[in-house]
């Protein structure tokens, strides 16, 4: 059996984990791959997915870094079908279909761009809407615990991962000449009594373990410590008569939200006065199919509805399901709280509430989730002083939150908790869907605390699996390059210099300080390249 890396290897997004057997090639998870220019490439190409030859995909859940090349693969040739638990089916069908319109309007921005330099305009869009439409007829669900044989030789069963609705852990086992290998692919792991989500089913003894590592090298904060520090960013904008801006995933981030400025309110901490804004069509589609599936959240929740409160509704709550409602939220003066997708800044209406609020030194920007690397998100996060938007340059002056108690996954103790209870002595451990400073950290933990073997593989790596002995690197094919990711870096790095190019008749006006740091960083860059230049000779 061999198994490819297709991403989230090194990397939080793009899951997808390629299994050939005897009798089958499928795939565990089929994700966007999010972040830099460099990493967006790899959405381009098809080559190694070869959808025509899948057989099937196993989905662990709906989030478009695990669900999102789903309509790439059908419009180049996959016919098979896909494997997944009925809330995640539900929600695949609407962010599968944003998506692609957002790749839709992109590619239209593009062209409408090229046309004004009066170029040739050929941008496509990463796939259509009809892409994503033909995605649907193919799902088949199942529920969780039930054992499943896609294949001859192949049985499946999903587990309750505790990360969001309908989120799975994939429990493959396969047959060959006679013995079976039980493999366990994590997808994302929830947090011990995460708000809504039941906590991570328990799975035991694999051979080989595919396992996310998002936060393998840090823990997060209490629930209620997170409850105080939103209580601290509401009151610090409504004292200001300012916005509250909370960029959101449209799916599980945005619910837990809601539920917590319900628990605020209750408490006395949400003004009664101050509105609060969903602006996110699919966040509130997504909720009402959280409310359908009401019997795979916990029981706390469950509870809840039984008595006729609802979590996810506020008497405040105002729902902006159209573009001039989202207009109207930044024409108003009030102070007020807006949730809006995306929750990495990349897309979607939270660029605009960004673009009015972000400059402004009484409004609060308030991150709930993680950001990857490359993401508007991520570069406020980290501490830029300015973000483009739009094609224009904005401030960075509201006060900034990042609150990781929000998060759905395990923070770094409770993944290694999570491993001591499934793993087994002869358990190998792959980390995959985490950046390589968490993973390195995590991996050096799993080695001295459990004594396991951890590897960490890299993008487009292939390995072979063989019952009772560890997994064998399977290399390139004679006269191929391991794949390095250069031409798209080497891509990034023209773009960047263009962009240093045009902005170099600035540096004058900067002040001496700032000019000697510039000019330290780019003796630092004319000393690499030169490096380069002598290896390549």
């Amino acid at each position: 059996m061999k198994i490819k890396f297709l991403g989230a290897a090194r990397t939080v997004t793009g899951s997808c984990f390629v299994v050939e057997t005897a009798t089958a090639r499928f795939a565990v998870d089929c994700g966007m791959h999010q972040g830099s220019d460099s990493v967006e490439r790899r959405n381009l190409d098809v080559a190694p997915y070869d959808p025509a030859r899948m057989d099937f995909f196993l989905i662990t859940h709906a989030h478009i870094d695990h669900s999102g090349l789903l309509p790439r693969m059908t419009a180049n040739g996959f016919r098979g079908p896909v494997y997944t638990t009925a809330p995640t089916a539900d929600l695949m069908n609407i962010l599968l279909l944003d998506s692609a319109h957002i790749q839709e309007v992109e590619a239209e921005g593009k062209n409408k761009r090229l046309r004004r330099r009066g170029a040739k305009a050929d941008a496509l869009a990463l796939y259509t809407a009809k892409d994503a439409e033909a995605v649907a007829p193919l799902v088949r669900t199942r529920d969780y615990g039930e054992m499943f044989s896609p294949a001859p030789g192949v049985r499946v069963r999903f587990q309750d991962a505790g990360h969001i609705l309908g989120s799975a852990m994939v429990e493959v086992f396969v047959e060959e000449n006679g013995a079976e290998m039980k493999l366990i692919f994590s997808g994302d792991i929830g947090r011990p009594n995460q708000l809504l989500m039941k906590d991570t089913c328990a799975v035991v003894q694999p051979d080989f373990l595919f396992m996310e590592s998002t936060y393998g090298n840090r823990n997060h904060r209490g629930e209620q410590e997170s409850l105080d520090e939103l209580a601290e960013a509401v009151a610090y904008s409504y004292a200001n008569g300012e916005k509250v801006v909370i960029p959101a995933f449209a799916v599980e981030r945005t619910q837990e939200i809601l539920y917590s400025l319900h628990l605020l309110l209750r408490a006395g901490r949400l003004p009664k006065d101050m509105p609060v804004y969903l602006d996110s069509p699919l966040a509130i589609k997504a909720t009402e199919i959280f409310r359908r599936h009401h019997d795979y959240l916990d029981r706390e929740t469950q509870d809840l509805l039984k008595n006729g409160e609802d979590p996810f509704g506020l008497p405040n709550l105002k729902m902006s399901a159209s573009t001039a409602d989202s207009i109207r939220i930044n024409e108003t003066k009030e102070a007020a709280i807006v949730i809006s997708a995306s929750g990495m800044c990349n897309a979607g209406r939270i660029k605009h509430h960004l673009r009015h609020n972000l400059w402004k030194p009484g409004a609060s920007i308030v991150f709930v989730g993680f950001q990857a690397q490359g993401t508007p998100g991520r570069k406020i996060v980290d501490g830029a002083q300015k973000i483009r938007i739009f094609n224009e340059d904005i401030a960075v002056a509201a006060r900034i939150f990042t609150i990781n108690g929000f998060s759905a996954h395990a923070g770094r103790d409770q993944l290694l908790d999570w491993l001591a209870g499934v793993r087994s002595a002869a358990t190998q451990v792959f980390l995959v869907h985490g950046e390589y400073s968490a993973q390195e950290h995590l991996a050096g933990l799993i080695r001295e605390k459990l004594g396991l073997s951890v590897v960490v593989p890299e993008y487009l790596e292939e390995i072979l699996l063989k019952p009772g002995v560890p997994a064998q690197e399977i290399p390139p094919p004679e006269g191929v390059a391991p794949d390095a990711g250069l031409p798209p870096l080497v891509a990034d790095l023209q773009r960047m210099l263009d962009d240093m190019t045009v902005g170099m008749g600035k540096l004058q006006s900067l002040p001496a300080s700032r000019q000697a740091e510039i000019a330290a960083l780019l003796r630092q860059a004319a000393a690499g390249i030169e490096k380069i230049n002598k290896s390549s000779e």
